[in-house]
């Protein structure tokens, strides 16, 4: 079309002499050939005027009109003929529809079976066993895709769940892979519940039904809720419908409120996986005073992830032991994400502060209530635990009560002191 407005352009400039002539398109009017004002008296009589304007005249010629018929009708018609076309299509699959249907299931089967068992052969991954028995067995059991990232060898972490042990309370500090710890659990269990191979060298799983996890940190802030609120939902989510059969995986509940709000929601929540719900449960806490829940529930264990210190730096070890782990390492941590060297100066001074101000710790006692019992969270005799930031010398009251013995009051002089008690408050 192009090429044809152009030679009828040449065409007509020719055969009327008029310098000014274009060809030319719009919208409304569609195609015309142009003529400025001053030569549009020299039009051949054929051209039917079309438009006037300030400076020029617009007119159409049958030859034109009929080429403007055929190219605006073309997409209208090619529409028309591929609608056409397509329906044809449609109709002679018809035919054979059950048998493609068929082939494309068998087919797409094929694709996922294959590519299981390529992955399986490339990335050294084994059959797992399935039981009828409450179990989740894993030997050296490796994260898939953290493995196919790093350089240096994955270190692989066994995992035992069973009916006399299922919860594990997970500490260790920040980068020492609780996380992907929790992940391959869930990752391998997933891979063996679809009939893949498993990144690990032995696997035994019982029934699992579904899998929950409150993991990471999200916000919801055009429907309202705070990172906090996203966390709670999640957790109540799981509370709601988690199932003996249950994989759970539940990772620093409740650090984000206040220190004694989260250390009590954690605990309750822990306590009410481990007595009502019995899902299996991978719990990671940076609450030290979790670790104590052991000695109430047998059924849940502290296992936690290796580090130590070299020259002041932490080095990850990554392999997951019995017993829960022996301090944080937050300042150590901080320092590897390059925190200036002044701000880790001023914060060990201030927890060397606070450490000496904490000269016992008294964990903070949860009342749990269940369907059974009201449980509350006992002392750890063992167990480490972290300051109590919260701790501090005596108070106004505390030195005016030091010195009384209330066996040596008058009611007046006991009311007196309630009174004066209740101003220093």
């Amino acid at each position: 079309a192009g090429d044809y407005l152009i030679k009828l352009e040449e065409r007509e400039r020719d055969r009327t002499g008029i310098s000014t002539l274009k060809v030319g398109y719009n919208r409304v009017h569609g195609y015309y050939i142009e003529i400025s004002k001053a030569q549009s008296d020299d039009a051949p009589t054929e051209y039917i005027r079309r438009q006037t304007l300030k400076n020029a005249e617009r007119f159409i010629t049958p030859e034109l009109k009929e080429f403007e018929d055929k190219a605006l009708s073309a997409k209208a018609r090619a529409l028309s003929r591929e609608k056409m076309l397509y329906e044809t299509l449609l109709t002679d699959l018809a035919e054979d529809l059950i048998a493609l249907q068929v082939a494309a299931a068998a087919l797409s089967e094929l694709d996922v079976l294959t590519c299981l068992a390529e992955r399986a052969e490339t990335l050294r991954f084994n059959a797992p066993e399935l039981v009828s028995d409450s179990v989740v067995d894993i030997r050296q059991g490796r994260h898939p895709v953290v493995e196919s990232l790093i350089t240096d060898p994955f270190v692989a972490n066994d995992t035992c769940l069973s009916t006399d042990e299922r919860m594990q309370i997970i500490t260790g500090p920040n980068m020492g892979g609780k996380s992907t710890y929790m992940r391959q659990v869930a990752l391998i269990t997933l891979l063996a519940h679809i009939g893949s191979y498993v990144p690990a060298e032995y696997c035994k799983l019982g029934p699992i039904d579904r899998i929950f996890t409150r993991m990471g940190s999200a916000d919801d802030v055009a429907g309202g809720r705070s990172t906090f609120m996203v966390e709670m939902t999640e957790t109540a989510n799981i509370l709601h419908n988690a199932t003996r059969d249950s994989l759970v995986l539940m990772d620093e509940v409740g650090r984000g409120t206040s220190t004694f709000d989260g250390l009590s929601l954690a605990w309750a929540a822990a306590a009410h996986l481990a007595e009502n719900t019995q899902a299996f449960t991978l719990f990671a806490t940076h609450y030290f005073e979790m670790t104590s829940l052991p000695e109430q529930y047998p059924t849940a264990t502290n296992v936690h992830l290796k580090a130590t210190e070299h020259d002041e730096r932490i080095i990850f070890l990554h392999s997951v032991e019995k017993g829960p782990a022996n301090q944080s390492y937050g300042l150590q941590v901080a320092q590897l994400a390059g925190v200036p060297p002044t701000v880790i100066t001023n914060a060990r001074q201030q927890l060397s502060q606070l450490e000496q101000q904490t000269t016992s710790v008294t964990p903070v006692k949860v009342a749990v209530t269940t369907s059974h019992t009201v449980a509350t969270a006992p002392e750890p005799t063992s167990a480490p635990m972290q300051s109590d930031l919260f701790a501090t010398g005596p108070g106004p009251a505390e030195a005016a009560l030091a010195d009384i013995n209330p066996d040596d009051l008058t009611p007046r002089q006991a009311l007196e002191l309630v009174y004066s008690l209740k101003e220093m408050v």
